[in-house]
């Protein structure tokens, strides 16, 4: 009688018709969570492709670092070459983020005739076109679902799922840091640094968080995103940005009483004249979904004109949902989805639809606006005059008394007023100029916050 086991194996043996070996560039957080669920959870994967899937070798610069997993240490290696060497080896996994050594990794794998999967939105949005052009160059594939809001799968959703529409706009929430300090800043009542502070201590904001809160992260994201649904190739360097630095916590106090929140938005709509593309602090009306995102969750709102508005939500960073994310990539890639997919859509050609960026002075938008000003007759009218010289239509002013800063009594003679005010839809060239001279009037002190509005 056979053992139970040899039932086993014989079953195991009858539906797995071969191995997949794949390789892991990176032990850091998002590759700890992906060997995990490699070592921990391989029947999932091996239920899904029906293949078994195996992780091969583990390559990090640093292989004594303690970490909450352990490998076999014949898997370990801090030699990339046993990789490439390695022909069994027929998927890469590139997890150390940033341009070098990424770059020549990932090239080095395409070349060697290895699909690859990466979470890298710098390396893409630098290097794409030399990645794309590589890969199929070779005959291989890039994955890439991670490198865009982590565990929602809106890459893989607007390349395939959503195909069939021409896409009118996307309004984004793609970097977790800055979301979560502007939640803090907004529910808290903390200031911009203490926000900062609380976001390092909780893990959701590097030791040097410059490129969330300056939104290079999120221009980054946003050349995938508008490359993947308009079809453009954009250097992101060149697309509009305006961080969150410049927030205070009372903008919040000014929002709240219009009937808004303040969210840092990557934007790309398309339009008659081109394709507008911007990242910057937002005025999000309250009633909209992507103003009640909230803490370190990003969320995509996609308009197609046949879908109409369709809305994604989740967690955009963090080990588990980006792993998520990878794994789904790994069994798209062993499963040919992948290859077919990367052979449509032609990704990071020349622009395949024709359409143009817009030159971003001619973006036109409404604005919010922070001042203080001098309080004294005549102040206003200079100032609407400035908006009126360069054809700006103000919709609405309000004026917030003087205070003494150490009682908070109103005094008999005033301080420097702050003034709110919104403007209707002009064009990014106009306010531009306006505000430049807006800081050169005697009467008005320092720089002029301005923040988009969406209603």
């Amino acid at each position: 009688m056979c053992h139970p086991s040899c039932v086993e194996y014989f079953f195991w043996e009858a539906f797995v018709v071969n191995t997949v070996n794949v390789a892991l560039i990176g032990l850091g957080t998002i590759g700890t969570g992906v060997a995990r669920i490699l070592s921990e959870y391989a029947d999932r994967i091996t239920d899904a492709v029906g293949s078994r899937v195996v992780l091969a070798k583990v390559c990090d610069k640093d292989l004594s670092r303690e970490r909450d997993i352990t490998l076999p240490a014949e898997m370990l290696t801090d030699d990339f070459e046993r990789i490439l060497d390695d022909p069994s080896i027929s998927i890469v996994i590139e997890l150390i983020g940033g341009l070098e050594p990424a770059r020549t990794m990932v090239l080095r794998s395409l070349q060697n005739g290895k699909n690859v999967i990466t979470a890298n939105k710098a390396l893409l949005a630098q290097h794409g076109a030399e990645l794309f052009d590589t890969a199929k160059k070779h005959g291989v594939t890039i994955a890439f679902e991670a490198a865009v809001c982590g565990g929602i799968p809106i890459l893989g959703t607007l390349a395939t799922s959503l195909q069939a529409n021409r896409f009118q706009s996307i309004h984004a929430i793609v970097n977790g840091t800055s979301n979560f300090i502007l939640s803090q800043m907004d529910e808290a009542g903390t200031n911009y640094q203490d926000a900062v502070n609380e976001a390092r201590r909780l893990g959701f904001a590097e030791a040097d968080p410059t490129m969330d809160v300056d939104g290079t992260d999120a221009v980054q994201k946003l050349a995938i995103l508008a490359r993947i649904a308009f079809g453009v190739r954009v250097d992101w360097k060149t697309i509009p940005r305006t961080g969150i630095e410049a927030i205070e916590a009372i903008d919040f106090r000014y929002a709240r009483e219009l009937g808004y929140k303040i969210k840092l938005l990557a934007v790309a709509a398309s339009t008659a004249t081109g394709l507008e593309l911007h990242v910057s602090p937002t005025l999000v009306r309250e009633t909209n979904p992507l103003a009640r995102v909230d803490n370190a969750f990003n969320a995509v709102r996609v308009t197609g004109d046949c879908v109409g508005p369709v809305f994604f939500q989740g967690l955009g960073a963090g080990r588990m949902p980006t792993a998520s994310a990878v794994l789904g990539d790994l069994i798209a890639t062993v499963l040919g989805r992948t290859a077919i997919t990367f052979k449509a859509l032609e990704l990071w050609e020349e622009n395949r639809n024709g359409i143009a960026v817009k030159d971003p002075r001619e973006v036109r938008g409404k604005s919010f606006l922070r001042m203080r000003a001098v309080d004294k007759p005549g102040v206003l009218h200079e100032i609407s005059g400035v908006f009126g010289r360069h054809g700006i239509s103000i919709a609405s002013m309000i004026q917030h008394a003087g205070e003494n800063r150490a009682t908070g009594e109103h005094q008999e003679v005033k301080t420097p007023v702050s003034l709110i005010l919104t403007t209707h839809d002009a064009r990014e060239g106009d306010m531009r100029h306006a505000i430049d001279e807006l800081e050169r009037l005697d009467c008005v002190y320092g720089k002029i916050v301005r923040i988009g509005l969406l209603d």
